[in-house]
């Protein structure tokens, strides 16, 4: 006999994330630009969860946390949020450039016709992109961050809870 019996699995909270729940002591507003940024990330197909969506970072960056408390926890959910609110806010910069490039070379093409300039928008738009997100990097100080706080901003905010786990 046959059986075809499916794996269940089961999307719970991350450690850190539970974590961050028992360390936080009330809601943080967002600024403007964390704003934004939230609105300009991609939406994200999750398969594995290996990664934060646009609700993770808004959670994670709306949490607030006892400034006094000098705890190895606490510190942990503070690095981690302030590493999120580097990687959002850079977001913006990585738009704007692009945008700003593109306008830019739509203007430089003014005389042509509008085929040249059709031409080069997308390349000069995607390469706009990768300008933009090493300047929102630099802006943000992200790329003097340590590495340890980049990893702590990027773990996942679900995981899959297999029935061997």
């Amino acid at each position: 006999i046959l059986s075809f019996a499916m794996a269940a699995t089961l999307v719970v909270p991350s450690d850190i994330t539970i974590m961050e729940e028992k360390k936080s002591i009330g809601k943080r507003r967002l600024g403007l630009l964390e704003q934004t940024g939230l609105l300009f990330t991609a939406p994200m197909l999750h398969i594995h969860y290996s990664k934060m969506d646009r609700g993770d970072m808004r959670a994670v960056l709306a949490k607030k946390y006892d400034s006094e408390d000098t705890s190895a926890a606490c510190n942990i959910c503070t690095v981690r949020q302030e590493s999120v609110r580097k990687s959002v806010v850079a977001t913006n910069f990585m738009w704007g450039t692009a945008g700003t490039m593109t306008g830019l070379c739509w203007w430089s093409f003014r005389r042509y016709n509008y085929q040249s300039r059709l031409v080069a928008l997308p390349f000069i738009f995607y390469g706009g992109t990768f300008v933009g997100r090493a300047l929102g990097d630099v802006i943000t100080f992200r790329n003097a961050e340590f590495a340890r706080d980049r990893f702590l901003g990027s773990l996942p905010a679900k995981v899959f809870l297999s029935g061997s786990d």
